[in-house]
C-alpha cells in the first residue's frame, strides 16, 4: 500500500472523529440548555475529549449517546449510575 492510500485514511479518520465532535457537542448542548458556543467550549476542554483525542480506551469508538452522558456527567448534569451524587 502506498503512502498516499494511508494519507488519505487518516485524513478520512480525521473528518469523521470531527463530524462526531458535532454531534456530540449539538447533544450535549440540547441535552444542558446551554449555547452551541458554550456546549463546545466545555467539549474541548472536557477529560472526555482529551481521553478521545488521545485514543485513550477506545473512547473515540463509544456510541454518540454514551459520550454525550460521560459529558453530562463530568459537568454535573447527570448524576453518575450507581451513585446519589452528581460529579462534579
Amino acid at each position: 500500500m502506498s503512502n498516499l492510500y494511508y494519507s488519505n485514511v487518516m485524513s478520512t479518520n480525521k473528518t469523521i472523529l470531527q463530524m462526531k465532535y458535532g454531534r456530540i457537542v449539538k447533544a450535549f448542548a440540547k441535552e444542558t440548555g446551554i449555547s452551541l458556543d458554550e456546549a463546545l467550549d466545555k467539549f474541548y476542554n472536557s477529560n472526555t475529549f482529551i481521553l478521545m483525542d488521545e485514543g485513550i480506551a477506545d473512547m473515540q469508538t463509544m456510541s454518540d449517546i454514551y459520550l454525550t452522558d460521560e459529558l453530562l456527567i463530568e459537568y454535573g448534569y447527570k448524576k453518575q449510575p450507581g451513585t446519589e451524587k452528581t460529579v462534579a
